[in-house]
């Protein structure tokens, strides 16, 4: 929370949850060159819901029901309850143990609309209340669950973590899975922890670049955050305008060609030749020898889009929409989760403890979220009760910034955009008369 504001969150209990197994003592889990590679990053997550499903249970506070079922739910997912630690060599791994998730209640001196009407990155940022990761970790709990109760009755479920951990689409995993059992249903996928070897994942441990290094960076600049939703009508609108250079276009295509257009006409340098765009992909079920579905870690493929930047301020949406479709769409199935798919390694720092790599941001990045519809909007805790909105965030992003495309609640082609870039250029990009001729629907922009 900024200073001057005045918080309208009340804190109300903080509480453990273990796993009703114990794990196995001493047992390490080895993380993977690109889990070690998101070192300074973070995941956070917040469900909104219109009423609250915890309220009848087992237990007298809502806290304490959904803890049963998250107790439950750990004992298949013994990562989330491990602590991160040494290993001989130096490189951080996760160890086994029953210490258990940080859970915390809050109350909001708001009603869900008012919320979202309302309150800025900052104030949505308290909803999934993170400490960061002390010198000694052995007791620090990398997983931390908040259930934010507003004045309606509605509620914000927010969930944050390390992003070595995990990525965003096996987070929202771990959520779509409490709520199947809070439904007293199976969860709909059991997780995997470990990959067999293949070609392509042993070449990534020795990445080489195969992109243009990212500009150096800028001086520390204060970043923000907006949140717009377009309606299907929307889209379907910019996916006509666009056929005639991309007939295949999807509204991905669209979203990234659009907010990377107008980020680099509000940016202060525009005197670049080229400009380049970071797209990042989840590469499960994806290429030659594919990433299951239930994979729990990281699982992101990194590529590097380059064009002239005449042709990107001045080509159309049609032209640039093309550019990110013909990108996208003629990666080869051995690029994902290849060596090149881990090339910015190489470009943005090791993920070594003097300077970790930055994996967003050090070039504008826009990420992919398409596929999680139904991991988002059907995390249904009460049945027939779907998230009104879901909010993703990856922290500690510097630069450039990151554009994040995801499904909305309306479903089919209605999307929602994520924008976090420096203060200035976000202030621009919300007045670019190309976005609010769309008509999106400003929330969480801190409007009061």
């Amino acid at each position: 929370m900024e200073q001057g504001k005045c918080s309208r969150m009340q804190m109300e209990s903080i509480l453990s949850v273990v796993s009703g197994k114990p794990t196995e003592p001493g047992k390490i889990h080895e993380l993977s060159l690109l889990d070690r590679a998101m070192a300074r990053h973070t995941i956070h997550l917040v469900f909104y819901y219109g009423s609250n499903p915890f309220v009848d249970g087992p237990m007298p506070s809502d806290l304490g029901n959904l803890r049963v079922n998250l107790s439950e739910l750990l004992d298949e997912y013994p990562l989330v309850t491990g602590r991160l630690t040494r290993g001989p060599d130096g490189e951080w791994q996760i160890k086994f143990n029953d210490a258990g998730v940080r859970m915390l209640q809050t109350s909001v001196d708001a009603t869900l609309d008012e919320w979202l009407r309302s309150a800025d990155a900052e104030e949505e940022r308290d909803l999934t209340v993170w400490e960061e990761m002390p010198n000694d970790p052995s007791f620090w709990s990398p997983f931390r669950v908040q259930i934010n109760k507003f004045k309606c009755g509605g509620i914000a479920l927010g969930l944050s973590c390390t992003h070595m951990h995990t990525d965003i689409t096996s987070a929202t995993m771990l959520i779509k899975s409490c709520a199947d059992v809070h439904r007293h249903q199976p969860p709909t996928t059991t997780p995997i922890f470990h990959l067999p070897p293949t070609p392509t994942t042993a070449a990534a441990a020795k990445p080489h670049s195969t992109t243009s290094p990212p500009p150096p960076p800028p001086p520390s600049t204060k970043m923000a955050t907006a949140t717009m939703k377009f309606s299907a009508t929307v889209i379907d609108k910019c996916l006509s305008q666009a056929q005639s250079h991309c007939p295949a276009a999807t509204p991905f295509d669209v979203l990234a060609a659009l907010f990377w257009s107008c980020t680099a006409a509000a940016a202060a340098d525009n005197n670049m030749h080229k400009r380049s765009l970071s797209i990042c992909i989840d590469s499960r079920n994806q290429g030659q020898n594919p990433i299951p579905y239930a994979y729990f870690g990281n699982a992101l493929h990194f590529s590097t889009l380059t064009v002239d930047a005449d042709e990107l301020l001045s080509g159309g949406l049609g032209h640039v929409s093309d550019y990110v479709h013909r990108h996208v769409s003629g990666m080869r199935k051995e690029d994902y989760f290849s060596a090149s798919a881990l090339s910015l390694l190489e470009e943005n720092g090791d993920g070594g403890d003097d300077e970790p790599s930055r994996m967003y941001g050090a070039r504008l990045t826009c990420i992919n979220m398409e596929h999680m519809e139904e991991l988002m909007y059907e995390a249904e805790f009460k049945k027939g009760e779907r998230p009104v909105h879901v909010s993703c965030r990856v922290g500690n992003v510097e630069g450039e910034g990151v554009i994040m495309v995801m499904p909305s609640a309306e479903g089919g082609r209605g999307r929602t955009v994520t924008a976090t870039l420096p203060e200035e250029q976000l202030a621009k990009l919300c007045k670019d008369k190309a976005i609010l001729d769309l008509e999106p629907t400003m929330i969480l922009c801190g409007r009061r």
